[in-house]
């Protein structure tokens, strides 16, 4: 074969691959839809929620940037370490015991679930996350700070080592003035999330 041709060939299955791997992703993006966003809501939007985020407010929201950080530092050092007072006073919370409950009874559909305050920190969680303050990333500077309604859906990723699509559902918490107070990040398995919707057809 030419080598013209061949390169030609190449160029043109790398660009089918791209445009067939763009459409899977947005595919499966399109699997969260109202009735998932609603599912989240429904336990996002609970006295327990809201109030440990008021608490947390109440405690951490005149924090300066550099304790935020200093906070974040710490919780990164702790996850390698054996000793661990931040993440697990923050893992044993009652709140962290509800959304791991959440977790459990979703039965393979969340695969991780975190709330976070006014400052991105996080408030609870059913695992543990690699850093402590989320204020810096998409999944709280597209909904927090963007209005108390506020739902982003990140980019779907094909976790390969597990055999499943991911994403990230991200959602504003409000208060009952409808002021933003916080945010929840859920973690979807989308390949669960598409066999229950087939079964449903």
């Amino acid at each position: 074969m030419h080598k013209t041709t061949f390169l030609l060939l190449s160029t043109l299955l790398i660009g089918l691959i791209g445009t067939a791997n763009a459409q899977s992703t947005e595919l499966m993006k399109n699997l969260v839809d109202s009735a998932v966003i609603n599912d989240i809501n429904n336990f996002a939007l609970t006295d327990i929620v809201l109030q440990s985020i008021k608490n947390q407010n109440a405690k951490y929201g005149n924090m300066s940037s550099e304790k935020i950080l200093e906070l974040d530092k710490k919780w990164r050092v702790e996850t390698k370490s054996t000793d661990q007072p931040l993440i697990s006073a923050t893992l044993t919370n009652p709140l962290s015991s509800y959304l791991t409950r959440i977790q459990a009874h979703a039965k393979g559909l969340y695969t991780e679930i975190f709330v976070m305050d006014t400052n991105g920190l996080n408030v609870g969680q059913s695992n543990i996350s690699s850093d402590y303050w989320q204020g810096d990333e998409a999944k709280f500077q597209k909904t927090y700070s963007v209005s108390p309604t506020a739902v982003f859906i990140d980019t779907p990723e094909y976790n390969s080592e597990l055999g499943i699509w991911l994403t990230q559902a991200n959602l504003s918490i409000a208060n009952e003035q409808n002021k933003a107070i916080g945010a929840i990040t859920v973690e979807i398995n989308l390949t669960e999330l598409q066999r229950r919707k087939n079964l449903n057809k």
